[in-house]
């Protein structure tokens, strides 16, 4: 009869339909709170990872819009490699043929307040030609308030701001009533007027004339940018090599195209976006486990009903395809209750987070929510494959299910369980994939390699079973329950590795979070004892990064340096390189190295001898992977970078040899480190941008702190000293850690999420295992076990299967944490750590596991050890 009805198209479609009405639905209206988990756990997972992707295709949407308001829609740009444009440069490219319009540019980094004991707002000063934006940057026009000059744009110290500065700062509707705002840049104070708005949104900005910009901030001959648009039939291409071949071209002089601000972003943020959606994704790869369980223990509870459906004519496919289908079901409710739920997380998010996740790329912009159709498929379809793959052995359950031996209350026989080979293949692509090189600056590979290797450990699960508890059995040899439980364990292996597939992959994951965040944490610990070796730090207030950031001079370093309370102080330099047009800068560090850069930096290897005539300088990590800087050899490209504009086509100022390699895990762009002295000769620069203080012996902080004060307010101004702060090491090291510690905050709850699905899953299998077995039990009780003895014995398996799962978990993570420390993060963030593994705490966590593993299956057992598992065994008599 089933030979015949597997033949039967139109009526096996409409006989899984009426089954799915009748027999499925009355089985999710007996047990609703466990099949809604299963759906909350598919649910989550798709919530997170739509939520995530939702809020980074968000914010950088909003960058392009802002990027494109801001800058327009030039042709080409030019831009210097390090430092600024000469003001001189713009009439020459201005009258070539192909040129059509040039506008100059110059931005200023400030810190904005329009009261006083105001925090600080981060501002963005644009200085632009008021007659060429209406042409080249609409969005940028100055709007007067009415009543306005006509002219209030080339008034000096007058600025336009757009909406988000508006908000930002408290200020209402621009009238003349509105009161003046204080820009502050590096240690001097501006005050400024506010003449009207602009339109262009994204972060808080300011427009004024560009010409009273660089008076205001003693820029004057300097320019940041300029932007071309180009006549009719002329290529950015052709322009390009056209201005570089003019006589006396300035060296250092960047083409840059319009769209590479986005792409530059766009890069620099990719992994990190990548990096969330996978950690997001996490949930949706236990909800998957969940679904199994929920499905395991309903086919073992149903194993009667199947049974009996069997025997009535349904075939061993069409069993399979209905368990198939409440998966599926269990999966598209909870996809589309995932996207709702993510949709609202985006939102709420992007109200109080304004589209920053943490990293920092998105800082200062609210951007609209941008709801995308594909997306939301993608993940919804990511929702119902993962409960499908959930329902896939519990579907396989059903459609090899024994029809006659189930009605007969006996249980499943052991299996044979998959071949170790499998696992074993499937491991080996995984190391293979982990040596693959990053797609598009993405470790693609290294995931996969992941996921191999878990899938491949599961599959190993078996045969781990039958070799570690055949050590176990002399033990037992003395112990008649001990052994009872140890062998049917060891004997229903492919069963075991059913029940605590969910406890390996999860206790894996965990193990792997906790030593990669381990390690990354006292790689960071250690990098910041070597990188802040002074007690004490001053700067100027605000956060001013590069060349802005430069505001002590030589003669106030001197100084400090004869203070009383002053045993030793170090002057630091930051500046910046802009090596790539589509990259971000690399952060430029110079630092006295006294001849032994080991001191001063976090070298990964020693330091190679710089031969005679070079400039030795000391790259991160990033350097390395980005730029193609290799250790002991010279860098072309950096002395061509260093090159002073009037000494274009000739030879180099400094021919750099790069002598070590260091770890910065700060500026994932990039960083250059090289002697302070090389960088003020190379330059003509000597001003510091921060100062490292040492108090004398018997000296007091605070006396060190009120005499640098005083020296300030005598060499600097009154004003500028007001405009300094004091950092101490203790201090940066604790917020440092602690930003640390709140950015990984969210993988220890995936962790307990991860143990706990897992678990429960054990706590599944074990009832569906019980269930089952319930003549079984009664036999033993026949026999003369006592209710008590045989919950020992379902302990005691659930002991032996949980701690072969600690044991194979525990390694896995470790192995998948290699993976992380070792490829995911060097090709994600281009920095690399010492892997460090807590074996306390995964100690802990393991006997944690094992403990809780038992006592789930002796809560399990219990259901069966009673007065109905002994009057079960009278049906066969």
């Amino acid at each position: 009869m089933q030979r015949n009805s597997t033949r039967r198209g139109p009526h096996n479609r409409g006989m899984l339909t009426a089954l799915l009405r009748t027999f499925s639905w009355r089985a999710l209206r007996h047990h609703p709170w466990r099949s809604a988990a299963a759906v909350a756990a598919v649910m989550l997972g798709v919530a997170l990872g739509f939520a995530v992707h939702v809020i980074n295709a968000s914010a950088l949407d909003e960058f392009a819009q802002a990027v494109r308001a801001v800058n327009g829609q030039p042709d080409l740009e030019l831009r210097a490699t390090r430092g600024a444009l000469p003001e001189s440069l713009y009439g020459e490219v201005a009258r070539q043929p192909q040129v059509r319009l040039a506008s100059p540019w110059l931005e200023v980094p400030v810190r904005a307040s329009a009261t006083r004991g105001q925090t600080p707002v981060a501002l963005r000063v644009l200085g632009a030609d008021a007659l060429l934006l209406p042409a080249m940057a609409p969005a940028l026009a100055p709007r007067a308030y009415d009543g306005a000059d006509r002219l209030a744009m080339l008034a000096p110290a007058s600025v336009f701001l757009n909406p988000a500065a508006q908000q930002a700062l408290g200020l209402g509707a621009i009238d003349a009533h509105t009161p003046a705002i204080t820009l502050q840049a590096g240690l001097a104070a501006h005050p400024v007027r506010v003449a009207g708005t602009v339109a262009a949104g994204g972060a808080p900005l300011a427009v004024m004339d560009i010409g009273a910009a660089q008076d205001l901030f003693g820029r004057t001959g300097q320019l940041t940018r300029i932007d071309l648009r180009l006549q009719p039939g002329s290529t950015p291409a052709s322009v390009q090599q056209a201005l570089a071949a003019l006589p006396g071209w300035p060296a250092g002089v960047q083409f840059a195209a319009p769209q590479d601000d986005v792409q530059r972003v766009d890069s620099l943020s990719r992994a990190y976006r990548v990096n969330l959606t996978v950690l997001a994704l996490v949930a949706l790869f236990t909800g998957g486990f969940l679904v199994y369980s929920v499905l395991a223990l309903s086919v073992a509870q149903r194993a009667p009903q199947f049974a009996l459906l069997a025997v009535l004519g349904t075939t061993p496919r069409e069993r399979q395809a209905l368990v198939l289908l409440e998966s599926c079901a269990l999966g598209l409710i909870g996809s589309v209750a995932g996207i709702a739920l993510g949709t609202a997380l985006a939102a709420l998010a992007l109200t109080l987070l304004g589209g920053d996740l943490g990293g920092g790329y998105f800082t200062g912009a609210q951007p609209a929510l941008q709801w995308s159709t594909p997306a939301a498929l993608l993940y919804g379809l990511l929702g119902v494959a993962a409960a499908l793959i959930g329902g896939w052995w519990p579907a396989r359950q059903a459609q090899q299910l024994p029809p006659a031996q189930t009605l007969k209350g006996l249980g499943a026989q052991a299996g044979r369980g998959a071949r170790a080979w499998i696992g074993l293949v499937l491991i080996a692509a995984s190391a293979l994939l982990a040596k693959l090189p990053p797609i598009f600056g993405i470790p693609l590979a290294a995931y996969v390699a992941v996921g191999l290797l878990l899938i491949g450990g599961i599959a190993l699960l078996p045969w781990l079973v039958q070799a570690l508890l055949a050590r176990l059995q002399p033990l037992a040899a003395g112990h008649a329950l001990a052994l009872l439980a140890l062998e049917r364990a060891r004997r229903m292996r492919a069963s075991a590795a059913v029940a605590v597939g969910g406890v390996v992959a999860a206790l894996s994951l965990a193990v792997a979070l906790t030593v990669m965040v381990g390690s990354f944490r006292g790689s960071v610990s250690q990098w910041l004892d070597s990188v802040l070796p002074a007690p004490l730090y001053l700067r100027a207030a605000g956060g001013a990064s590069g060349d802005e950031a430069a505001v002590f001079p030589p003669d106030f370093v001197h100084a400090v340096a004869r203070l009383p309370a002053v045993a030793r102080v170090q002057a630091l330099r930051t500046s910046s390189l802009q090596l790539a047009p589509d990259r971000a800068p690399v952060a430029l560090l110079a630092r006295p190295l006294e001849g032994d850069p080991a001191r001063a930096l976090p070298l990964v290897d020693p330091a190679h001898p710089v031969p005679p005539g070079r400039v030795g300088v000391y790259v991160s990590e990033a350097v390395v992977n980005l730029y193609g800087a290799r250790p002991g050899a010279d860098w072309p490209r950096l002395s061509e970078a260093f090159r002073p504009p009037a000494q274009s086509g000739k030879a180099p100022a400094a021919i750099f040899f790069v002598a070590g390699v260091w770890r910065d895990y700060v500026r994932q762009h990039g960083a250059i480190a090289l002697d302070l002295q090389d960088f003020a000769r190379l330059t003509g620069d000597a001003r510091a941008s921060d100062l490292a203080l040492w108090a004398a012996p018997g000296r007091e902080a605070g006396a060190l702190r009120s005499e640098v004060l005083e020296q300030a307010r005598e060499s600097l101004g009154a004003s500028a000293a007001d405009a300094l702060e004091f950092t101490s090491a203790d201090a940066i090291r604790t917020r440092s850690l602690a930003i640390f510690d709140r950015s990984f905050a969210v993988t220890y709850w995936l962790q307990a999420v991860a143990i706990g699905i897992g678990l429960f899953g054990v706590a599944a299998s074990f009832s569906a295992q019980v269930l089952a077995r319930r003549k079984e039990f009664g036999l033993l009780a026949h026999l003369g076990l006592t209710r008590r003895q045989i919950l020992a014995v379902v302990a005691g398996e659930g002991a032996a299967w949980t701690a072969v799962g600690a044991v194979a978990g525990t390694l896995l993570g470790l192995a998948v944490a290699a993976v992380l420390v070792h490829v995911v993060n060097p090709q994600s963030f281009h920095w690399t750590m010492d892997l460090a593994v807590p074996w306390p705490r995964l100690g802990a966590l393991a006997l944690a596991v094992v403990a809780v593993g038992t006592l789930t299956a002796w809560l399990a057992g219990r259901l069966a050890a009673g007065r109905d598992a002994v009057m079960a065994v009278k049906e066969d008599w």
